[in-house]
């Protein structure tokens, strides 16, 4: 099932130029603001599996080659050369060698030769001594023999048998080249690369800044004096934050067709896009546990889903039907649709392929008296919780429950624990804490953090000092909890660096002074 999305919100009438003239003559200077969607697990692009991580650290780097960043659709014929000079195929098609630029520098200053491009790739097909920890694209590189060099300005990649993808597999955002000198353990936290941008920080669950690389081979490059992702799981909040002009542009494909409406109707000087997304919204099943081992109930959940109401109801109408690759006429490779509705659960008539599935479902012990219950999960990402908790028809009750199990995902609370803001037995309380309903919870899980942040500004300096104390009663005149009565610990609440009697006033219940509460 293909759809299309939101692709972006972008660029507030701040940063559009009417005058075409002036537009034509990029200015230098400014922060480019964005929020991120999620917190990355590390800042080593080979080592994750998601754009979330490098959408923000691949300005960081290069790779030897590269999609033309100018023209919207990616194919063989517009791979441009970045590290490398030029490219060339053997006569056999067998080895792929790279010329080199010479006036590239890491970002510490050391050169940048054909013994990274070896290092790199040495560690992606797993024949380095240093290891990723993790490899989730090992196998792009599963007929590459061998990477060789010649001199510092040269290298090879030579091939078991011809593979005409590789090009563009060293072309992809997932692709960039490492520095030799650097450990993977390092580049977790600290990326160095060749890009135009250098890594400043990464505060996880919080932001992510890059500075502009004036020493970047590409002269005049980058306009930006740098980048900020400001991580923002919450959705409505993000586009908020958009909205009031805390941001420049939404991040990539996070934009629900509602959400863009409620964009043009709150900041109409927002240039809003909606762009096919070159990603599957699908059901992976596991074919080899039990019961999607069995054929017929794989073949009778493909034919139960309906895939244009759920278009209608996910995009208002705004998706494609499409198979593995990219539906027409966007995708080059789409499947035609008269081939496409032979395959089970693609034809038109839903209720033909439905009464199919019914008595394949029957054949295999399932009935009305008899149902299949089935749990899935996802990312906790809005883009991925949508499909999750949308039926395939807009029944408005069975819609409600569905959502109502989310709400208790989000909150962090399984269903069967009490409602109160810890659900863990508190045997030092000399106090009761009366239920919170499940909306004041989420409120403390989701603003927790910022809220700390927030009120502990006036007191962080001051009461500092007292933090570092061992002893209950100095931690407690500083007006601190004592983490060995709050949680069994016996050292200051070093966690808190505010008093609790300030954060926490409006939900403290005749506590003694010395009991901590804890969001």
């Amino acid at each position: 099932m293909r759809s299309v999305q939101a692709l972006a919100v972008a660029v507030l009438s701040v940063l559009i130029i009417s005058d075409v003239s002036r537009a034509a003559e990029p200015k230098s200077g400014g922060i480019f603001r964005i929020y991120h969607r999620d917190s990355p697990g590390s800042a080593s692009i080979h080592e994750g599996a998601t754009y979330s991580l490098n959408v923000p650290f691949m300005p960081i780097f290069n790779n030897l080659v590269i999609f033309d960043q100018h023209i919207a659709q990616n194919s063989a014929s517009t791979i441009r050369p970045e590290l490398a000079e030029s490219w060339a195929w053997s006569g056999d098609n067998k080895t792929l060698t790279f010329k080199l630029r010479k006036d590239v520098k890491w970002h510490d200053g050391k050169p940048f030769t054909a013994a990274d491009v070896k290092c790199t790739f040495d560690m992606l097909m797993g024949k380095s001594q240093q290891k990723f920890r993790q490899n989730p694209r090992k196998s792009w590189y599963e007929q590459v023999e061998e990477v060789t060099t010649n001199g510092d300005y040269e290298a090879s990649f030579k091939l078991k048998r011809p593979q005409p993808a590789l090009l563009s597999l060293l072309a992809s955002g997932y692709s960039p080249v490492y520095p030799c000198h650097v450990s993977p353990a390092e580049m977790r936290t600290k990326p160095v690369g060749t890009g135009p941008f250098k890594f400043v920080e990464f505060k996880a669950n919080e932001s992510i800044k890059l500075t502009k690389n004036p020493d970047y081979f590409k002269k005049g490059l980058p306009y930006l004096d740098g980048i900020e992702f400001t991580i923002i799981p919450n959705r409505s909040t993000a586009i908020l934050g958009f909205v009031s002009g805390k941001f420049d542009m939404t991040f990539p494909t996070e934009v629900s067709i509602p959400l863009l409406k409620d964009v043009k109707s709150q900041a109409p000087n927002a240039v809003c896009v909606v762009e096919p997304n070159n990603v599957s919204t699908n059901i992976i099943i596991n074919s080899t546990a039990p019961p999607f081992d069995n054929l017929d109930i794989r073949r009778a959940l493909a034919l139960a889903l309906d895939r244009k109401a759920f278009i209608q109801i996910m995009f208002e109408g705004q998706g494609d039907i499409g198979g593995t690759m990219e539906p027409a006429p966007d995708g080059l490779w789409a499947m035609p649709k008269d081939m496409l509705e032979q395959i089970p659960g693609y034809g038109p008539d839903i209720e033909k392929n439905r009464e199919e599935a019914r008595k394949l479902m029957q054949k295999a012990g399932y009935g009305p008296d008899k149902h299949l219950q089935i749990k899935v999960s996802t990312r906790n990402i809005a883009v991925y919780r949508d499909p999750r908790d949308h039926p395939d028809r807009p029944d408005q009750e069975h819609l409600h429950r569905r959502r109502a199990r989310r709400r208790r995902h989000r909150a962090m609370v399984p269903e069967d624990r009490p409602q109160g803001l810890l659900a863990r037995p508190q045997p030092h309380r000399q106090c009761r804490r009366r239920a919170r309903p499940v909306v004041l919870r989420e409120l403390c899980l989701r603003l927790g953090a910022e809220l700390h942040q927030l009120l502990q500004q006036g007191d962080r300096e001051a009461v500092r000092p007292a933090v570092g104390r061992d002893q209950h009663r100095q931690a407690q005149e500083a007006g601190l909890g004592d983490r060995q009565e709050a949680a069994g610990r016996r050292r200051a609440s070093d966690h808190l660096p505010c008093p609790h009697r300030h954060l926490l006033a409006a939900l403290r219940e005749e506590c003694h002074d010395h009991v901590q509460q804890l969001i």
